[in-house]
């Protein structure tokens, strides 16, 4: 039997995620066209979700999930390293063929990075922080937690529709970067903090920190 070519690769992924979102009872939509960085959309509750999907293995120790997230293309001025933003898609879904295991994550967890790693065991120093469990993005739990973040999203709002909050609000926009992008770039979050940009920093989506200019 040959080897999987990544082609290969890519078109299991895609229907293993589409098969565990029917399981999941989820509405699942692909794109018409080659120009969206999603590979398909989901629907969680009343929300739809650009997803875009890898292929992931296991690394050779056994301990981790590893996918790559990043790529390289071919310009006139030399090689370009892409990744994906948060403006681009909005999750990003693994299928581990070794495992045979689906995992589900927010962007913010992987935005501007080329990689990322989901421990199966926990480290053997008992480290915790910057460490992502294979099993706290297990599919099926990840998009239950959607799902309820949906629902209270819906509570919280009541029957208020969407258009009759006002833009105009007297609220400073805040933005948001997940905990990996913020370390990673450190540097420049400082700089847009120090510029007056209030920022909260997330981990697995949920904030941790709030932070304003001193």
């Amino acid at each position: 039997m040959r080897e999987l070519s990544t082609n290969d690769k890519g078109v299991i992924a895609e229907s293993a995620i589409r098969h565990a979102a029917t399981l999941c009872q989820l509405g699942v939509y692909q794109p018409l066209s080659s120009h969206s960085r999603a590979d398909l959309v989901l629907e969680i509750g009343l929300n739809l979700y650009r997803v875009q999907v890898k292929w992931g293995r296991v690394d050779p120790s056994g301990d981790m999930v590893v996918a790559r997230v990043g790529g390289n293309y071919l310009t006139t001025g030399g090689y370009v390293r892409s990744s994906y933003s948060e403006d681009e898609i909005d999750l990003l879904a693994i299928y581990c063929g070794d495992l045979d295991r689906s995992f589900l994550l927010p962007v913010s967890m992987i935005a501007g990075m080329q990689s990322i790693q989901l421990r199966l065991t926990p480290p053997r120093n008992n480290q915790v922080a910057c460490i992502n469990l294979a099993d706290e993005f297990a599919f099926e739990g990840a998009v239950a937690q959607l799902g309820e973040h949906s629902a209270g999203s819906r509570k919280v709002r009541g029957s208020s529709p969407l258009s009759s909050i006002s833009s105009t609000s007297l609220e400073p926009t805040v933005m948001t970067v997940g905990s990996n992008p913020f370390r990673d770039r450190l540097g420049y979050w400082m700089d847009v903090v120090a510029a007056g940009q209030e920022v909260i920093v997330t981990r697995r989506g949920r904030p941790r920190l709030r932070l304003t200019p001193a």
